[in-house]
């Protein structure tokens, strides 16, 4: 529905489904055995079959479970239209099934007095018995004129009116209960004899016609084959016939007595008969396409299953019932599936009904009706801001809004796009704002033809708004009205703090209207008044008059076909002016309508509010129905996510104990073996809460909720105390457990103990059949555990049951999963639950996606590959799942990789939060305490503004160039942006709006270290070293005051004096508008120059510190002398602490602290980091020192002691800005668009593995994995050895000048050092103070590549000039290098080399930057070339037995070559989404695959005899370093993490099996055609090497003994 006005939305008739629902009629007592066996056996098979067709199927059979309608309200026949109506209109398949069983002659049916009369009708048949005056008396007696029935009706009094004792089943009042039933069977018979001979001499005179006489003689049983089936063909239904041979027998009556109908006296009733002989006439004339007909001799005046002809009888049914409904579902289904709606539209379907039907009822209104269009009419073509319509709760705010759409639709144009959500319909489920964002969306991208982001679920919170806000604006520019309504916006969920509303658009575009609704009283609209800063935007809707409330009444009492007494009007209008309100008005009416107009004033029960007379409904409800049974049924739906299926109510309730007790407290159940709830008790109840139900549609099936949620308040209030809502959440869990499918539940009924019965409920399993989910299982489940307080087997279920967690983020998308686990965490105090919930937080941007085609390896991978790190230390949960996924991956018939680290990010640790929403890097941040807002400048001209409360976004403003600086000011909450556009903007940070923007502040394109902002309480300071500006609160720029002796130098500024140095080496503090002040004496020794390194304001001190490159820092007061004292720092970082105590210095790769004293500073401290220092904090306690450095790492130290307490990890690009808030610690970079909060009290158990710093210019990984050596930037001349299993450094090992490439000899242990200057270093593992030196050539080529052998037994080094061959050799097991051995030069006018793979033959494969690849042969100095690639090679990799090398290139295309002879086998072609080359590659032990990392931070597994692609892995980093490992490899991903993976093969594979099910990319392979005659030929004398083992006490000797090729260092 892409336009919702109301008279164009759709009926309840276009919903689509996918439910079964079938209506079963049969006599009351004739039909029990074979009731019981299709229950027993048939059902439970059709269900099972529907099940797999991703169907739902119910039975409904209201004489099932009952021994005689003995309810005395005449509603049956009532009853059992509605549902005969009910299965007619929503089951997609058989929607009636007759299953009378009896004989020649059988039972009829009772025939019940009807309960409805129409006057003209009744009156002429009162007069037909003007001869009998006692049975007119007697008509008039049970049959009452009712004229508020519109027409006129009379009604037949229940039972009880005249037989008080007939509902009455309590043992002391037996006597009279048994006394009124048998008088009121008699009576009845009576009134049934009077009425049909009215009707005989009525129509004999033709004063009605034969139907209406048939209608009054005819049984319920018959009515109900006339509306399911004899009135239509209804080809969907089934019919069931048993005769009985030998009815006529002597003794039949009396022995058959419950399989024929008998008169009063126990004679047989010859005229059910003669109408039995008519139905079956007709049904064996219309009805033989569907007619089963079964003859069966009964014994002992029954059905026994012990039997065997009766055995046989029932099985013949059961199996005619199965094969039957099968083959018209599956005849239904085909031509039905083909039509199901787009779940989007289904969802829009559904507001609009809701809509329409709210429309109909509102009256009044008109003033604010008028106002609301008049204003929507007047800003249709500027921007404005969303319409606020308030009031409190049930005063019709819903219906206004829709009223308005409808109008509005028809004012602006035909094609005016009308989009609604009701959030008040939702109940009780509160509906997510993504959820509703995202619907809106796809409704009107559908409808307007713009691209729909496929699926609509991918991306975060903030790209969905993005997505929204440039939707709203494509379509204004469109031209097109749209108008969005969105209803109690008070009822969203929690979920990205959307009762704050910063999802809402504040500025609409032309065009576009927003209106909206909400509780005056809530939260959301404290936050819409400061959100909107224009009363002019809020409509209020005040409460009812009387005569708005009696032009309500009468509409709805005329769509009821009612009308009220003047009397009975008086009092509903009395009752409603005391509110005022039109949900306590159409809540009287819905109970008014069921008066007659013989119901006495004093039986009116009108309540004074909403409240009162819902209370006074469920009161009613629970005198005729029963207090367990009301609030049983009411309680379970309310509880329940989003509402129950009929079916599944019906079942829980007979799981219910105090239901079935109640049910069956006066007698027993037909068949106490087996126990369920009788159905026509629920749909009893139901059909007296017709008005307070209804049905809403998810997936093509129908759950039973509340119409409004105040009703369902009501019924928690009323029924749901603590415990019983616990009890009934723990029921509703074994339901969805299935603990009881098939199973004998124990329970107690009077006068049976410790009973053991069936209950007949279904099977719960997690997937139906394959593709096909139990989806009601996965929304219930975990829900109701939790609240039952069932922890245990929430974990053993839900949490620790990877299974479960795959299925419901499949299926119900893995937000699901998420909300249900942060339910879980705050109420079981659980850390692995924590864990496991923000593992799938951070799975969630590569899952969403995939939407419902998550695939299970690529699921269970990613949960090992971000937890297995944690199983030790979390054995019962995390461990449990991790070992859960391993096992399936065993048991995977298609090929995967097994993680066996965790390398992708884990959860936990200290990284407690993640803001983003900059695309640039962050240069600047400030935090406000007081008002918990957090903001952030980036590179993009972006600032962004967090609230720390929630870690949610709250504002995003805009420059055009990149942010130099911002401050927030905190009273009033407003923020300053400074930017290198020149500009100086205000922000308001409630509404996010531009208060003030002050051009030319600064020079365009500012550097942020060169451009200072300072505000006092009364002016701004915008200064550089040459320029100080000055402007007042309301903008306007202050002149400066001038000076005889003009500054040179800007220092700073010190509360609203500017602090100058001038030419003459004088330090100048005045005020900057009214020139207050002095000159200072000189700034140290006049004769000493002085050249500014770096200042920092003391405030509260009012002093600046000033340090100089001469090697001073001098204190510059406005009271006193400045003073200089040594100060041997050439800091880049110079900062004072809070309290202004300490100073920091940060000077390369030291932190040094000093005591502030009066007029000098001491040092006590230096802490000394890896990398050079970037940023620092002290906590406001100054217990703790924050260190952000260039390595990426953020160091926690104790500044009384200087202990490094912790370090932390996770940055991914230097930390450039640090800062204590409260208990966190907030970092920024500016390479990167994202600002980190870390929680230093976090649990150190689940610390993130370390790693290297991301992005290092060269790394190498040793085979185990446990030590790598990286170069982190190109300028850096040292090689660091690190630690995996500690994740600290073992040493930094020097390099005489900037590292060109790194290798590793893996069974030599030899690092490999190639240098820009020509010189290999070659690092001996085993020896760390040796150092090997192979010496540049005579033309001092850098070096470019190197290769070491397979045997490890040459070294291949590859200059700008020249590629020479080297031997690896030992002597005295000491390890040298000699060469070069062979030498070929390089043309200087190719490009040069960019990878390089030497064989054990002494051959070397290598490829230029332009694409050449050629294969030297040291031995022949022969080469040969090979076929080139279209860009640089950027991966060259031999197989172990040396037979085959793949060749890569920034491309997408690779190629695997044959080596022996040479030849080229396939030519594999990858095309992804982006990032195509491949980086690095290894193949397996056996070499039978090859594992290839590529840029687009995937890792591939290819088939060598085939060149087919197995399997692709995301790893979320572009794998630069891949080493054979067994069964599998050890890679080194950009991000520098480890990455230990085995490969689990299948040896066959499946035809239809595709390895790009998980990614949206195509590959293609060319392979050449094999000649079977001839066979390739395998060289390699490959064998397994030790590491070399060295004998230290040689060491003296060793030095001394030369090489022509090494130099000893």
């Amino acid at each position: 529905m892409a336009e919702v006005p109301a008279a164009a939305a759709p009926t309840d008739g276009a919903q689509k489904t996918n439910m079964i629902r079938v209506f079963v009629s049969s006599a009351s007592t004739d039909m029990s055995s074979e009731r019981k066996a299709l229950l027993e056996r048939a059902y439970p098979e059709v269900l099972s079959f529907c099940r797999c067709l991703g169907l739902h199927f119910e039975v409904v059979d209201l004489r099932w479970g009952i021994r005689n309608d003995t309810f005395g309200d005449h509603e049956a026949c009532e009853i059992s239209r509605e549902e005969i109506q009910r299965s007619q209109r929503i089951s997609a398949g058989p929607s009636f099934i007759w299953a009378p069983k009896a004989l020649l002659g059988n039972r009829y049916g009772h025939r019940a007095l009807p309960r409805l009369i129409p006057e003209k009708q009744f009156e002429v048949l009162l007069s037909k018995l003007s001869k009998n005056p006692e049975g007119v008396k007697l008509m008039q007696k049970w049959f009452l004129r009712d004229n508020n029935a519109l027409p006129i009706t009379y009604v037949l009094q229940p039972v009880m009116a005249y037989f008080p004792y007939y509902r009455d089943f309590r043992p002391e009042w037996k006597q009279q209960h048994d006394k009124d039933v048998l008088s009121w069977r008699l009576m009845e018979g009576r009134l049934l004899q009077l009425l049909r001979t009215a009707a005989t001499a009525a129509e004999a005179a033709g004063d009605i016609t034969a139907e209406q006489k048939h209608h009054l003689q005819t049984s319920v049983t018959e009515q109900e084959f006339q509306l399911g089936f004899l009135r239509d063909d209804h080809k969907q239904s089934l019919l069931f016939l048993r005769e009985i041979p030998r009815q006529k027998a002597k003794n039949a009556a009396k022995r058959l007595a419950k399989f024929v109908d008998v008169t009063a006296d126990g004679l047989m009733d010859s005229e059910a008969q003669r109408l039995l002989a008519g139905l079956k006439s007709q049904l064996y004339s219309t009805q033989k396409n569907i007619l089963n007909l079964h003859c069966v001799e009964l014994s002992k005046g029954g059905v026994d299953p012990k039997c065997k002809e009766h055995a046989q009888y029932l099985h013949s049914i059961c199996q005619q019932f199965v094969s039957q409904m099968k083959a018209q579902i599956e005849a239904t289904i085909d031509s039905q599936r083909k039509e199901m709606s787009d779940s989007v539209l289904q969802e829009a379907r559904q507001h609009g009904i809701v809509s329409a039907r709210l429309c109909k009822g509102l009256y009044g209104r008109d003033g604010i009706l008028g106002k609301i269009c008049l204003a929507m009419w007047e800003s249709t073509n500027t921007r404005h801001g969303p319409l606020v319509v308030h009031g409190t709760s049930g005063m019709g705010k819903t219906a206004l809004l829709c009223k308005v759409a409808q109008e509005m639709h028809s004012v602006l144009e035909a094609q005016a796009l009308v989009v609604i959500r009701l959030m008040e319909s939702s109940h009780p489920h509160r509906p997510d704002i993504d959820h509703i964002i995202r619907g809106i969306c796809g409704q009107l991208c559908l409808t307007c033809g713009l691209a729909l982001p496929f699926p609509l679920t991918s991306g975060t919170h903030l790209e969905l708004l993005q997505f929204f806000r440039n939707l709203l604006e494509e379509i204004s520019q469109q031209g097109k009205s749209l108008i969005v309504i969105l209803d109690s916006l008070e009822q969203l969920a929690d979920q990205h703090q959307a009762h704050k509303l910063h999802w809402l658009p504040a500025d609409v575009p032309p065009n576009v209207h927003f209106l909206v609704s909400i509780d005056t009283g809530s939260e959301a609209f404290t936050n819409m008044q400061l959100k909107l800063d224009n009363p002019g935007r809020f409509f209020k809707v005040e409460r009812l008059s009387r005569v708005e409330g009696e032009r309500i009444m009468e509409s709805y009492l005329q769509e009821s076909e009612r009308t009220l007494t003047q009397e009975q009007k008086d009092a509903v209008l009395q009752s409603f002016e005391s509110t005022g309100c039109p949900l306590h008005l159409k809540l009287i009416l819905s109970v008014a309508k069921r008066w007659t107009s013989f119901t006495m004033r004093t039986e009116l029960q009108l309540g004074n509010s909403a409240q009162e007379v819902m209370s006074q409904l469920l009161l009613r409800l629970e005198e005729k129905h029963g207090k367990e049974i009301v609030g049983g049924a009411l309680g379970y739906i309310t509880l329940a996510r989003g509402g129950l299926l009929e079916a599944e109510l019906r079942d829980v309730l007979s799981l219910d104990d105090d239901v079935i007790s109640e049910v069956y407290r006066y007698s027993l159940p037909p068949t106490p073996s087996l126990i369920r709830l009788p159905p026509i008790l629920w749909a009893r109840l139901r059909w007296d809460l017709k008005d307070q139900l209804e049905e809403r549609w998810s997936s093509g099936v129908a759950a039973i909720t509340f119409n409004n949620r105040h009703f369902a308040e009501a019924v928690k209030a009323r029924y749901l105390t603590l415990e019983r809502r616990r009890r009934s959440h723990s029921i509703l869990a074994e339901y969805f457990l299935g603990r009881w499918s098939g199973k004998l539940k124990p329970g107690n009924l009077p006068g049976l103990s410790l009973l053991l019965s069936d209950r007949k409920v279904p099977a719960q399993p997690l997937w139906f059949a394959p593709g096909l989910a139990n989806t009601r299982k996965l929304q219930e489940l975990p829900h109701h555990l939790l609240h039952a307080d069932l922890w245990e087997e929430l974990q053993q279920e839900v949490i620790g049951k990877a299974e479960w967690l795959y299925s419901q983020s499949r299926v119900c998308g893995i937000s699901s999963v998420i909300n249900d686990l942060d339910q879980c965490s705050q109420l079981m105090d659980c850390t692995e639950t924590g864990l496991i919930r923000d593992a799938l937080v951070l799975m969630r941007p590569s899952l969403d996606p995939l939407d419902s085609h998550i695939d299970q390896s690529l699921f269970y991978s990613e949960l090992l590959a971000r937890l297995s790190a944690l199983t030790a230390a979390f054995p019962t949960l995390i461990g449990q799942l991790c070992s859960q996924c391993e096992d399936w991956f065993l048991a995977c018939p298609e090929p995967v990789l097994i993680p066996k680290c965790s390398f992708l990010q884990q959860p936990g640790g200290a990284l407690h939060h993640t803001l983003t929403a900059l695309h640039g890097g962050v240069v600047c941040v400030d935090i406000s305490v007081a008002v918990q807002l957090l903001v952030a400048g980036s590179d993009d001209g972006m600032v962004a503004v967090w609230s720390l409360e929630d870690n949610h976004l709250q504002h995003t403003l805009r420059h055009t160039a990149a942010v130099l600086c911002v401050k927030v000011v905190e009273s009033p909450a407003h923020c300053l942006s400074l930017a290198a556009d020149g500009s100086l903007r205000r922000w308001s940070l409630i509404n996010g709006q531009q208060l003030l923007c002050i051009q030319s502040a600064v020079p365009v394109d500012s550097a942020p270290s060169s451009v200072h902002l300072h505000v006092s309480e009364q002016l701004l300071f915008v200064y550089t070293r040459t320029q100080v500006k000055v402007w007042g609160p309301d903008g306007a720029e202050l002149q400066l005051s001038s000076s005889r002796e003009e500054a040179s130098l800007v220092l700073g500024v010190l509360g609203e004096s500017v602090v100058s140095l001038c030419n003459s080496g004088r330090v100048r503090i005045s005020h900057a508008v009214n020139g207050t002040g002095m000159v200072k004496a000189l700034l140290g020794d006049s004769s000493r120059s002085l050249t500014l390194v770096n200042s920092v304001m003391s405030p509260k001190r009012k002093k600046l510190f000033v340090v100089s490159e001469e090697g001073f820092l001098y204190q510059v007061s406005e009271a006193g002398k400045p003073t200089a004292a040594d100060f041997p720092l050439c800091p880049s970082l110079l900062l004072v602490t809070e309290d202004e105590k300490i100073l920091l210095a940060g000077c390369e790769q030291t932190l040094s602290l000093f005591n502030i004293n009066i007029d000098s500073v001491d040092r006590f401290l230096d802490l000394h980091h890896d990398d050079s220092v970037l940023s620092a904090c002290v906590s406001s306690d100054g217990r703790r020192l924050a260190s952000g450095a260039a390595d990426q790492l953020i160091r926690i130290w104790s500044v009384t002691t200087g202990a490094l307490l912790d370090t932390l990890s996770g940055s991914d690009a230097p930390v450039t800005s640090v800062f204590f808030y409260n208990s966190l610690l907030v970092s920024a970079s500016t390479a990167a668009g994202s600002v980190h909060l870390w929680n230093l009290e976090y649990d150190t158990r689940h610390k993130p593995t370390t790693r290297i710093p991301a992005g290092s210019a060269h790394a190498v990984v040793t085979k185990d994995g446990e030590k790598v050596f990286y170069v982190r930037d190109q300028s850096q001349r040292e090689v660091v050895s690190w630690e995996s299993l500690t994740g600290s450094v073992l040493e930094r090992l020097p390099v005489s000048a900037e590292v060109s490439c790194l290798e590793l000899a893996q069974q030599k242990r030899l690092l490999l050092c190639g240098l820009t200057s020509g010189t290999v270093l070659i690092y001996p593992l085993t020896l760390p103070q040796e150092t090997l030196c192979i010496p540049p050539p005579e033309s001092l080529s850098r070096v470019l590549c190197l290769a070491v052998g397979s045997q490890e037994k040459h070294l291949a080094v590859a200059y700008d000039d020249s590629v020479c061959l080297f031997d690896i050799t030992t002597r005295d097991s000491f390890p040298t290098v000699d060469g070069p051995r062979r030498k070929f030069p390089l043309s200087l006018l190719h490009a040069p080399l960019s990878s390089i793979a030497l064989l054990s033959d002494q051959r070397l494969l290598y490829g230029t930057g332009c694409g050449e690849v050629k294969l030297y042969d040291f031995a022949s100095d022969r080469s040969s070339d090979l076929e080139p690639h279209g860009s640089r090679i950027t991966c060259v990799t031999v197989s172990n037995w040396g037979t085959h090398a793949l060749v890569g290139s920034e491309n997408a295309v690779q190629r695997l070559w044959a080596l022996n002879p040479l030849a080229l086998d396939h030519t594999m072609e990858y095309k992804g989404f982006c990032f195509e080359g491949v980086l690095s590659a290894a193949f397996s032990e056996s070499d039978k695959f090859i594992f290839t990392g590529s840029q687009d931070r995937t890792i591939k597994v290819w088939d060598v005899a085939s060149g087919k692609l197995l399997y692709v892995q995301c790893v979320y980093s572009p794998v630069v370093r891949m080493v054979t490992l067994r069964n599998g490899f050890v890679a080194l991903s950009h991000q520098g993490s480890i990455i230990r993976e085995v490969l689990c093969c299948p040896d066959h594979i499946s035809s239809d099996y595709n390895p790009l099910k998980n990614i949206k990319a195509q590959y293609r392979v060319t392979s050449r055609p094999k000649d079977p005659d001839s066979q390739q030929r395998s060289v390699s004398d490959l064998r397994d090497f030790n590491p070399a083992q060295f004998d230290l006490k040689l060491m003296s000797m060793l030095k001394d003994k030369s090489s022509p090729t090494c130099v000893m260092l």
